[in-house]
């Protein structure tokens, strides 16, 4: 099969912008090693037919395994620990005291991976909560735009060797040894998590309740200034009066163009 053209390779990177908010103009190699052999395994002689059977593929399977193969999905238990200091010292403190009414704390783990950060979450609001969690709504809603990696997350199988980071007690108490390399959630635990593929370019949120903590961290990385302030903003409006966004300590936002207020390093709060 001979390289991707020119032509062929704009295309590709216009579609994934338009539909998916991803930038790959400079990412040609990565475009090429990760599609090559995928395509022709599939049947396909040249990438240009490739993509003209992903362009009129009305189902959108085609094009999810598209976005599957060019996104790379790599994160672990406690990244950015600063976040999850805050997260316990300072957000769910203060949602504690204000939601004392309701007791339903909504929280959206957005670009949620292979599942360690809204994990992650959900055990440091069981911790945080202790004998109160019961009265309490707090699951978590975890979305990516990669049904491959959903399928892992929900799985909830982890190398055991991944888990050194999180406190002894949480490795006690939140997981057991599926083999000897592995170790998966326990179920109680998976169960505090609704996954779900939701693409970060749809122009509506399907929510119809704003959310008191968004995490979007190490996603935007991806996107141009004009789609990142785009959702941003949205962000903001899914956000409850003094409700917290995180994002990713390599990321920034321009405060100029966000209603969003600075709390601290890759933290915000909507006032």
């Amino acid at each position: 099969m001979d390289a991707i053209t020119d032509k062929e390779f704009i295309e590709l990177v216009h579609f994934i912008k338009k539909n998916y908010g991803i930038d790959l103009s400079q990412k040609r190699s990565l475009v090429l090693g990760r599609l090559h052999n995928y395509i022709l395994q599939s049947g396909f002689d040249t990438f240009s037919a490739y993509f003209q059977f992903v362009w009129h593929d009305t189902s959108g399977k085609a094009g999810a395994i598209l976005v599957n193969k060019l996104t790379t999905n790599h994160t672990y238990f406690l990244r950015e620990p600063q976040h999850f200091d805050f997260l316990e010292r300072v957000a769910l403190p203060y949602l504690a005291k204000t939601e004392t009414r309701d007791k339903d704390l909504r929280i959206w783990s957005a670009g949620c991976s292979t599942g360690e950060e809204p994990y992650t979450v959900a055990m440091i609001i069981d911790s945080f909560f202790a004998s109160e969690k019961a009265k309490w709504n707090t699951k978590v809603l975890a979305t990516d735009i990669s049904t491959a990696v959903l399928e892992k997350a929900q799985e909830a199988v982890y190398p055991s060797e991944q888990l050194a980071v999180l406190p002894d007690v949480w490795r006690r108490r939140y997981f057991r040894k599926a083999d000897e390399e592995n170790s998966i959630l326990h179920e109680k635990m998976r169960n505090e998590v609704i996954f779900r593929r939701l693409n970060l370019m749809n122009e509506v949120f399907p929510f119809k309740k704003k959310f008191h903590i968004i995490f979007c961290r190490n996603v935007m990385i991806y996107f141009d200034a004009e789609v990142k302030r785009t959702l941003i903003n949205r962000f903001y409006d899914y956000t409850e009066p003094g409700g917290y966004l995180f994002i990713g300590h390599s990321e920034s936002v321009n405060r100029q163009e966000t209603k969003y207020d600075f709390v601290g390093p890759a933290i915000y709060r909507r006032g």
